[in-house]
């Protein structure tokens, strides 16, 4: 078990030192859903049909045409995602509480075995009195919480699926390098066709299911964050 252990964070390391000095890479695009929509071949029911038009005619139907519909309607087609998160909670309870208890038993007279006993106990004692407890306890409690985020991204996403009742499945990956740390924004979600703009943008409000994950790797991010066997005690250690 302990050789396991130490085999696991042997090839961790080595994967680690490998990076020493390099910028991180990308996340290749091929063999992603982006990439399989992009280059699969458009389905026939994915082609329209299509329709005659007058050669002195500004209207035509076809998407690259002045008036074509160009909203992304179609696998393979790209859309704007625009992502304006301005979230604010703030929330505070305070609670109290408070017991106080008196209890007393005495038997003053039960058959005459009260005086009976009363001899037989020490100066001063009495059936009478023969239990009294007092008991009282105190709690306060506080707390607070204040939350504030705010991030406001664009990102372009591709449609990787059409379902079949006309929804399309979305997904977005935006990297950007500078030196050695590397920003990558992720979007994924669905989204109604109505819902995309003439301008063929979609808020990230109406995307159902939206997964948006905004992080980073590199040496900043591997410097900010505790190392493994920091981890492993946090989880581990019971105080």
């Amino acid at each position: 078990m302990y050789r396991l252990i130490l085999l696991t964070l042997c090839l961790s390391a080595c994967s680690r030192l490998a990076e020493v000095g390099k910028s991180p890479d990308f996340s290749p695009l091929e063999g992603s859903y982006q990439h399989h929509a992009m280059y699969s071949t458009p389905l026939p029911h994915d082609i329209p049909p299509a329709t005659p038009a007058d050669a002195s005619s500004l209207w035509s139907a076809n998407r690259e045409s002045l008036f074509g519909e160009r909203r992304a309607a179609r696998r393979g087609d790209i859309l704007t995602v625009v992502i304006e998160i301005d979230d604010k909670a703030e929330m505070s309870n305070t609670s109290g509480r408070s017991r106080a208890g008196n209890d007393s038993m005495g038997i003053p007279s039960l058959f005459g075995i009260p005086e009976r006993l009363n001899e037989k106990l020490p100066e001063g004692a009495s059936m009478a009195d023969a239990v009294e407890t007092r008991s009282s306890s105190a709690y306060q409690g506080q707390g607070s919480v204040s939350r504030k985020e705010k991030l406001t991204l664009r990102v372009a996403a591709t449609v990787v699926e059409e379902l079949a009742n006309g929804v399309l499945r979305i997904e977005g990956q935006q990297e950007v390098r500078v030196n050695y740390e590397l920003r990558e924004l992720i979007v994924t979600g669905y989204v109604r066709p109505a819902d995309i703009s003439r301008q063929n943008e979609i808020t990230y409000d109406k995307i159902a299911g939206a997964r948006i994950s905004y992080g980073g790797r590199g040496q900043i991010t591997d410097v900010q964050q505790p190392r493994y066997g920091q981890q492993i005690a946090d989880v581990l250690l019971p105080f």
